[in-house]
């Protein structure tokens, strides 16, 4: 009798077995923790990239301006020894240069010796304020903004923030009683053209980089007695002590931090930034045990006619380690936050004499 043997067959089994499965995840990890932080920064470069070609645009806005007006624009309008009927009393750069950004439509429907919000909060077609609730103006923010948002009055829409401000000087901004402005390329009732520029159009800032909703004080005791014009306060723990007693516009949520969220507003702590410390200082400020980084202006432009305005507004951005900055001679440069405070106070003068070169 033949013995017949069996055979046993196996079947093959298909997938991972767990431990395949961990080491692809893992191997998966390792290179999404090499490759994020590259993507980021790519990212990152085309947001600054795009910043750049918003402030050239506003920078030829300001230049087709001039040679539409006879001069710069002024930060506002106001006529000395008086004081604004209403808060919001006088547009702003922002505004003046609308139909130069390919804003016609906007520009058509708002009226610039009104107020900005007359029409609040009705929104009547025909008033300014009804273009003005409704109006986002993607030149005017930049994309690595994190509040890119309406600032809210009331439950609703009120304007939307900016990231440009243009150069107010150093420290002191204006004198309502006598009209006279500070050292920089605008001011209320400025009107400067191209040979007011002494220091170089090359080496004068027009315009930088700010953040939406930044926290900041307003409507001080007047600090002119203890840092007179052309000597701001060297330090930002002064403006900590003369910001007291201030009115303070900020608190835990985003939109009580109301600094240069107003891009049609002319005052400089809405659509501006002085020099007085360098780019992305921290100046600290602390209420109710929270501490905030702020800005300063001892008197809104327009609000009393005898109190003169200085202000401590910080050029500040998302960019790590920079600012975008846009010079009065078109060029677009970047500033790095070590910058010394004398070469980037004398690049926002206009006539002050200095050999400061952009780094």
């Amino acid at each position: 009798m033949r013995t017949i043997a069996h055979r046993h067959w196996y079947r093959s089994r298909d997938g991972f077995t767990l431990i395949e499965l961990l080491v692809v995840i893992a191997i998966i990890g390792v290179l999404i923790g090499l490759f994020l932080p590259a993507v980021q920064q790519t990212r990152e470069a085309a947001r600054r990239l795009a910043c750049g070609n918003n402030m050239k645009q506003l920078v030829l806005a300001v230049h087709n301006y001039a040679s539409s007006k006879g001069g710069f624009p002024p930060s506002m309008l106001h006529t000395p020894g008086t004081v604004f009927a209403t808060n919001n009393g006088s547009w702003g750069i922002h505004g003046r240069i609308l139909p130069y950004i390919e804003q016609v439509a906007a520009a058509e429907r708002i009226n610039l010796e009104q107020p900005w919000d007359n029409g609040y909060p009705s929104g009547i077609v025909g008033t300014n304020w009804a273009t003005v609730g409704s109006t986002r103006v993607e030149t005017f923010v930049c994309p690595s903004e994190i509040n890119n948002f309406f600032r809210t009055k009331n439950g609703v829409n009120y304007v939307y923030p900016t990231n440009y401000g243009f150069n107010f000087g150093t420290w002191f901004v204006y004198n309502p009683a006598t009209g006279d402005g500070g050292d920089g390329a605008f001011h209320p009732n400025s009107h400067y053209r191209a040979k007011y520029f002494r220091d170089g159009l090359s080496k004068t800032l027009m315009v930088s980089e700010v953040k939406a909703f930044t926290p900041y004080v307003r409507n001080t005791s007047d600090p002119g007695s203890a840092y007179p014009a052309g000597s701001p306060p060297t330090d930002d723990s002064q403006i900590a002590s003369l910001a007291t007693g201030g009115q303070n516009k900020m608190g835990p949520a985003t939109n009580s931090n109301t600094g240069h969220t107003e891009w049609p507003d002319g005052r400089v702590h809405h659509t501006g930034f002085t020099a007085t410390f360098t780019p992305n200082t921290v100046v600290e400020f602390a209420v109710g045990g929270v501490s905030y980084d702020i800005d300063y202006n001892s008197q809104q432009e327009g609000k009393s006619a005898t109190l003169k305005t200085f202000a401590a507004v910080t050029s500040r951005s998302y960019h790590n380690g920079v600012v975008n900055t846009g010079m009065i001679d078109g060029s677009i440069r970047k500033i790095t936050d070590a910058i010394d405070l004398r070469i980037w106070q004398g690049l926002a003068t206009r006539d002050g004499g200095e050999v400061a070169n952009p780094p």
